[in-house]
């Protein structure tokens, strides 16, 4: 029953992404355009970068509301390194690394001392928010950044920019956690039920503490690519990018409850908030609208979920009493 529900969530999922991208290329035929489509491609990539991450920690029945933040501090990690001297690829590797010890730093909340992953990451937000802002004063590092600095984020690999090969990169490596680790099974059977995983002699600690630390290293990873791209580190970006990389996931077929979920529905779900807002601009409709309809996107989501879960519930039901019948 789990795989039909799968399957039709992701059926739905392109439907109304074919759907939007119909619509919006008869409103303004520059949306098909292969520029628009790369640029979509592109500014979703750091949503779909740390989405992966975040997606089996979802599975595993966790929250990160620091993602945000974490992107932000680790791109002003980097800049902030690169304009005081240090080599820009060391100084990407070390912001990642600070991504990576906002992780762990959640993990031990979560996990030693059981403090609940919404407060504790929310937590986590505004400390690594408020970081941001005093590493750089409150102000955008712009002058004394090396020309380096913004090469992997604005050059190509032939014709195939670095983000995007950053990007297929990050999904290959996680689809094979998702489909063939242990750490990608282990996740569904603690999101779908944690004291029968730990019964099991699964260390449901560790998995979830390592599933925290990749969140963290990840969502660095995707914030020393938007500083790169950008060319400054910039104390503002990351607001509400949480919640990009929740609406994703969501939409993607992941339960709020875990034990369920899978990376191509969360790639899907990031096309097509995506497609969503970069069609909206193209229509010069208001920024604020773009809100509008991810909230109500997300609402959908949720709602289709549990359409789902029910129709196939009552049919696995129905097949069960009529087997129960024909035994009888």
């Amino acid at each position: 029953m789990k795989n039909r529900r799968v399957d039709l969530q992701k059926l739905v999922l392109v439907g109304i992404l074919l759907f939007i991208t119909v619509v919006f290329t008869i409103l303004n035929p520059r949306f098909i355009s292969g520029f628009n489509l790369m640029y979509v491609l592109i500014q979703n990539s750091f949503v779909i970068i740390s989405a992966c991450a975040v997606t089996l920690l979802m599975i595993s029945g966790q929250i990160d509301l620091s993602i945000g933040s974490t992107v932000c501090l680790a791109g002003m990690a980097h800049a902030w390194l690169s304009r005081a001297g240090l080599p820009v690829g060391l100084s990407f590797l070390l912001a990642i690394v600070v991504g990576l010890l906002v992780g762990l730093i959640n993990a031990v909340l979560v996990v030693r001392l059981k403090i609940t992953p919404f407060i504790a990451t929310l937590g986590t937000m505004y400390m690594g928010r408020g970081l941001s802002y005093l590493v750089s004063g409150g102000l955008v590092i712009r002058e004394g950044l090396p020309d380096a600095f913004s090469y992997v984020g604005n050059e190509s690999l032939g014709p195939v920019p670095y983000t995007i090969v950053a990007l297929v990169a990050v999904v290959a490596v996680f689809l094979v956690l998702e489909r063939r680790s242990v750490l990608g099974k282990y996740s569904v059977a603690i999101g779908g039920n944690r004291t029968a995983a730990m019964l099991s002699g699964i260390d449901t600690d560790r998995i979830v503490s390592t599933l925290y630390i990749l969140a963290g290293a990840f969502a660095g990873f995707a914030g020393v690519l938007m500083a790169s791209r950008l060319g400054v580190g910039d104390p503002n970006i990351g607001i509400g990018f949480e919640f990009d990389v929740i609406v994703a996931v969501i939409l993607g077929g992941t339960s709020l409850a875990g034990g369920e979920g899978s990376i191509l529905g969360m790639i899907i779900g990031a096309l097509i908030i995506g497609g969503l807002g970069n069609g909206l601009k193209l229509l010069n409709v208001f920024t604020f609208f773009q809100s509008i309809m991810k909230g109500f996107v997300l609402v959908l989501a949720v709602l289709l979920d549990q359409n789902l879960k029910l129709r196939l519930g009552a049919r696995a039901g129905a097949r069960r009493a009529e087997r129960s019948r024909e035994r009888a």
